[in-house]
């Protein structure tokens, strides 16, 4: 499992050329991904080509932490020189004319793009069998989901076919699949990185972050990504994270205070998982940390707030796909029905069903008894995290209450986590096995 930063080690050392590492991954992409579906393009040429820019870069002398090194990018954020569908058949052929932010400071850093990786469509799943370009599998087990809607960007990640991936996260889309495919999702705060280029799900809970092999790497692309974007007017100026001062002593968490929320130990959980999580958390305390229960008294509104906030905002950036502006276009009689064929024969199921639902949500009449009391739900589960994070440094608890579950098994129906709306980093630190499927603090 090559990490970014052995990777760039290895490169400045001129043990290997940036031309030579991508040839090998997409040798072992051209291998593997027939079976596992994580990239929904492959992008040799391109690669080539970056990898070759990136070797006369380093010629010249030039040095980022990301110079050379082979990633891919969730297929939903655009890239002006690559399809990008969002997994759906409305945008199948669709190539943007620019960069997303995201996307542009990685090129700017050097990075080499393998390709475009799988997901649910428009991000709208948890198990990446949502998607029109059909399911991705789980390297650990092909029988079994990767989870989403960043399921390419996970198993990408795994099966060792990048060094690091581009995800999002709307409702737990990075740190699911992290979690249920063994690697490091490092969701950001809201505004940190600009989602500018970004095809939006629910502008209001849409982050981009990156899925790695261990938190150095998390670190490094959060740092290569973040920052104010002028085209972005949510995006923040927030201090860099010092990558170089990061320590990873096994002392280093003596005097850390980490907080166990007991909601998310529920009755639903595996045992095994619940076992497997106490056992990591045990070790926090053995590296130093003081360890204390905490409450999130409102977590069981969590997934129901998010099915109006999310929904609502879906059913109107989605409306955006017409027929007329971007991709698929089915000539109807007239306009009306020009818009309804497009959209009936583009969208799939689940993306329909939270049209249908985030429409109802804000139609005349219904508008103050779901949508305004979702939002006004959404407050207090803030202020529980407000009060959460007055008492401690850290919330550690269980990233999903089972390990990867079976193909087929929820029929396409999406389950986010219910995290709420306070956003926190999802990095892993300590990984267990139960019978051989990941399980992930």
């Amino acid at each position: 499992m090559l990490t970014v930063h052995a990777a760039r080690e290895r490169l400045r050392r001129r043990e290997v050329s940036a031309v030579e590492l991508t040839r090998a991954f997409l040798e072992r992409i051209h291998a593997l991904n027939p079976r596992l579906n994580a990239y929904l393009t492959v992008a040799d040429e391109t690669a080539l080509a970056m990898a070759s820019d990136a070797d006369a870069r380093m010629a010249r002398g030039e040095e980022t932490p990301l110079l050379g090194v082979p990633i891919a990018i969730k297929d939903v954020l655009s890239t002006r020189d690559m399809r990008t569908t969002a997994g759906s058949k409305i945008l199948a052929d669709y190539t943007p004319s620019w960069d997303a932010t995201a996307v542009a400071r990685l090129r700017m850093m050097g990075a080499v793009f393998l390709g475009k990786l799988n997901c649910d469509e428009f991000a709208m799943g948890s198990s990446t069998e949502n998607s029109a370009f059909g399911p991705t599998r789980n390297p650990w087990d092909e029988t079994r989901v990767p989870g989403g809607s960043s399921g390419g960007s996970a198993a990408a990640v795994a099966a060792d076919l990048c060094c690091a991936a581009l995800g999002t996260d709307t409702g737990g889309s990075i740190r699911q699949p992290a979690a249920l495919c063994g690697v490091t999702g490092l969701k950001n705060s809201y505004g940190r990185v600009s989602r500018y280029g970004l095809i939006a799900f629910a502008s209001s809970l849409d982050t981009v972050g990156a899925l790695t092999k261990d938190a150095r790497d998390a670190a490094i692309m959060l740092r290569a990504m973040e920052g104010r974007d002028p085209l972005d007017s949510t995006s923040v100026e927030v201090a860099p994270i010092d990558v170089a001062s990061l320590d990873e002593s096994r002392d280093s968490l003596r005097g850390l205070r980490v907080g166990v929320p007991v909601e998310y130990f529920s009755d639903g959980m595996q045992p095994d998982v619940a076992q497997r999580v106490r056992e990591a958390i045990a070790h926090l305390q053995a590296l130093g940390a003081s360890v204390r229960e905490i409450n999130l008294p409102r977590t069981h509104l969590g997934l129901p707030v998010y099915y109006i906030i999310a929904p609502a905002e879906a059913s109107a950036n989605l409306a955006r796909f017409d027929g007329v502006k971007y991709g698929l276009r089915v000539q109807g009689r007239d306009l009306i029905a020009t818009y309804m064929e497009t959209r009936g024969a583009g969208f799939g199921a689940e993306v329909k069903r939270r049209i249908m639902l985030g429409t109802y949500a804000l139609s005349a009449g219904y508008y103050d008894a779901y949508y305004i009391r979702a939002q006004k739900a959404r407050t207090l589960i803030k202020r529980d995290f407000e009060q959460a994070f007055s008492q401690v440094d850290i919330i550690a608890a269980p990233v999903s209450p089972t390990t990867a579950f079976p193909a087929g098994r929820q029929n396409g129906r999406s389950h986010p986590d219910v995290s709420g709306r306070r956003i926190y980093p999802a990095r892993q630190p300590r990984r267990h096995l139960w019978h051989q499927h990941p399980v992930w603090l």
